[in-house]
């Protein structure tokens, strides 16, 4: 049985991403969303952590709950996908951080989402 692809256009959009994260993403195992950069959470949060200056996205697992939020390891990626660094749930809560991405779902998971 052949897998749905979540995205359409990620690969185009973000060229140097790692293929494990292509892949987890595309499966629908890990989540990808954009940096939000003019929210006031991002503003305190870079001066304390310099390197989110740099980032554009993050990659998370959407299956963990609030509570054990601090297990969790987020994926920092630059402009082109490509990895800058990683941050743990006890170093950063991402909630508020986060706005929508420029990626497009493709037809097939879409519908399968409507099912």
């Amino acid at each position: 049985m052949r897998e749905t692809k979540k995205y359409a256009n990620i690969e185009d959009e973000l060229p140097k991403l790692p293929v494990v994260l292509l892949n987890t993403i595309q499966s629908d195992v890990l989540e990808i969303k954009k940096i939000d950069k003019t929210c006031e959470k991002f503003l305190k949060a870079s001066s304390k952590i310099t390197e989110l200056q740099d980032a554009h996205y993050v990659v998370y697992s959407k299956y963990i709950d609030k509570e054990n939020h601090k297990y969790e390891k987020f994926i920092f990626l630059g402009k082109d996908g490509e990895e800058l660094f990683n941050l743990s749930g006890l170093e950063l809560e991402l909630y508020g951080l986060l706005a929508c991405t420029n990626l497009c779902y493709t037809d097939e998971y879409k519908a399968q989402m409507s099912q």
